[in-house]
């Protein structure tokens, strides 16, 4: 920060304060006033197009005068700065803004401290007897939310221009649920990127990961890990085109083509490395009585008999290998590019080796009822499910369905609470079907898995 120091009969002499300065008039906007203190102030030449607004701070002083104060950032000019009124400046001179210097005037200080906050609006109103200079005890500064999520802080604006260049503007793209933090950045020169902050260093460390590793085996399917910063949890993309399955309606025939295509993002993910030998879902079972805690209030009646039954016997499943799975497999996490027909997969922060039926449990609740979509799936992922494999999914869509219901319950999601009672109905719909039709071969495939798990020998019966 560029800060100069008053001196002589002005109000603050003494303290040191940003270039600033009032209107002439009505014939004078803002950044045009802008332009001109800092041309009479600091002598540097600043272009219109440089200048972006930082933050507004409603500001009372200790004497009783409000005014409003507009905050402007600006990282390029011409010329270098200097003391161009030394009768009332007397120094001058940069400062880091994580370590501003003392005295400064408390109601610049405000400023200073919403812009590092990442907030675009603050209220900052003194009370008589408070001091012109800073102090801790007596800051005044109230930061206020925006309609729209202002940009993120300083430290990941300075990360990701470091990495792409000057941004010209910041969009909240996070979703309506807690912890998301994505943005959409366009550069100056017209570039477009993502921004993301991972909720803990776990998913950022498996979302890095992949991206450096299997992501790139899907080609122009998937962005590209631009920069990572691992203290900050933050990395940043490219743009990939398209719209979010999330919420879309398209006609039949272009549903089966987008299902068929993530069958074959699936088959790329999972041949993406090796596979290695594997375990049963013995893992997967370890917070489930947490979570039906948590869930038991909203579960139907049986629900919670059903859940027992369904996950009694996983333990003696059949191992699965090991492969690369993306681990949030669902329609928010692809993005459609209907001019083109091009299909996108995004977010990789859960992903990490495992069975590959992990990516089908939380896509197998928009194929219910829609054995065409399962069976363009399939057609797509180059096979049908083993039996041990439809056993395996089963498990998991009971172990998702009440992790979704017991996360909605304590932060207020009612989405994945409707969908997880959703998909336990779907499965209870299912066994009850399966008990009362004849078994079929148990090396036969052809519809979507059931969950026929009182007797894990059962043959898989198509959804109702």
């Amino acid at each position: 920060m560029l800060l100069s120091r008053r001196a002589g009969p002005v109000y603050a002499t003494g303290l040191l304060h940003l270039p600033s300065g009032h209107l002439d008039g009505p014939h004078e906007d803002v950044v045009q006033a802008l332009i001109r203190e800092a041309q009479e102030e600091t002598g540097v030449g600043i272009d219109r197009a440089d200048v972006r607004h930082a933050v507004t701070v409603h500001h009372r002083a200790p004497g009783g005068a409000a005014r409003m104060g507009i905050f402007f950032e600006v990282r390029h000019w011409r010329g270098a700065p200097r003391i161009m009124e030394p009768a009332v400046c007397d120094a001058m001179g940069w400062y880091p803004l994580a370590r501003l210097p003392s005295p400064v005037v408390a109601y610049c200080r405000a400023g200073l401290d919403a812009y590092q906050a990442g907030r675009q609006f603050a209220v900052h109103f003194q009370q008589p007897g408070d001091p012109v200079a800073f102090e801790p005890m007596a800051d005044r500064l109230r930061l206020l939310p925006s309609t729209e999520t202002a940009a993120p802080d300083l430290a990941v604006r300075e990360f990701t221009e470091k990495a792409v260049g000057r941004i010209s503007a910041w969009t909240d793209t996070s979703w309506a649920r807690p912890g998301s933090r994505v943005w959409r950045v366009l550069g100056a020169d017209g570039g477009q990127w993502f921004v993301k902050i991972h909720q803990n260093g776990r998913f950022h460390d498996r979302e890095v990961e992949a991206y450096r590793s299997w992501v790139p085996a899907l080609g122009p399917a998937a962005p590209r890990l631009v920069a990572a910063d691992q203290q900050l949890r933050a990395v940043v993309i490219t743009a990939v085109p398209g719209r979010s399955l999330h919420g879309a309606v398209h006609p039949p025939e272009e549903q089966r083509r987008i299902f068929h295509r993530i069958g074959e993002l699936a088959a790329a993910i999972h041949h993406s490395a090796p596979a290695r030998s594997g375990e049963g879902v013995s893992a997967a079972l370890g917070k489930l009585q947490r979570h039906l805690d948590g869930a038991r209030d909203h579960l139907a009646i049986g629900d919670e008999d059903f859940i027992r039954q369904a996950t009694a016997e996983a333990y003696q499943l059949p191992a699965l290998d090991l492969v690369p799975t993306h681990g949030d497999f669902q329609l928010r996490n692809f993005r459609w590019d209907a001019d083109v027909g091009t299909l996108y997969v995004i977010d990789f922060e859960r992903a990490e080796p495992g069975q590959a039926v992990r990516d089908f449990v939380r896509l197998s609740d928009a194929w219910a009822g829609r054995p065409d979509l399962y069976e363009a799936v399939m057609a797509g992922y180059g096979r049908q499910l083993s039996a041990a494999e439809e056993q395996h999914l089963a498990v998991h869509q009971v172990l998702d369905a009440v992790s979704g219901i017991q996360y909605g319950i304590a932060n207020a999601d009612p989405e994945l609470v409707e969908r997880g009672r959703r998909t336990l109905a779907q499965l209870r719909a299912t066994q009850a079907d399966t008990a009362t039709d004849l078994p079929r071969d148990p090396d036969s495939t052809g519809g979507p898995p059931s969950s026929s798990l009182a007797d894990p020998d059962a043959a898989p019966e198509p959804l109702r």
